[in-house]
């Protein structure tokens, strides 16, 4: 499984006004093969923040991911008013429920 944690910083008089992006990006990523799960939240409205958490089976399906149309219309609709993007990619050999 592959684990990818993002954090953006937007223009954040634009985040409003990016909100249907962020959320046709989820909806349409959360449709693709070898798509765990797909979330976008906006941490901070006031400082254009926000997370991203996505869950793959695998790094080709990742990659295939970047291939979209709709990974294409998502860049074209956030041109320009990206500040930052810190992103990694976490390869995990094992999971197991979380007990409290």
């Amino acid at each position: 499984m592959i684990i990818v944690v993002a954090r953006a910083e937007f223009d954040p008089d634009q985040i409003d006004a990016l909100q249907p992006a962020l959320d046709a990006m989820m909806r349409a990523t959360w449709e693709e093969s070898g798509c765990l799960s797909y979330s976008m939240a906006v941490e901070s409205r006031a400082e254009g923040i926000c997370t991203i958490v996505e869950r793959w089976e695998s790094e080709a399906a990742l990659k295939a991911h970047f291939a979209t149309p709709h990974m294409a219309a998502f860049n074209a609709a956030i041109m320009g008013h990206v500040r930052s993007v810190d992103a990694k990619l976490y390869d995990v050999t094992a999971e197991r429920a979380l007990v409290i």
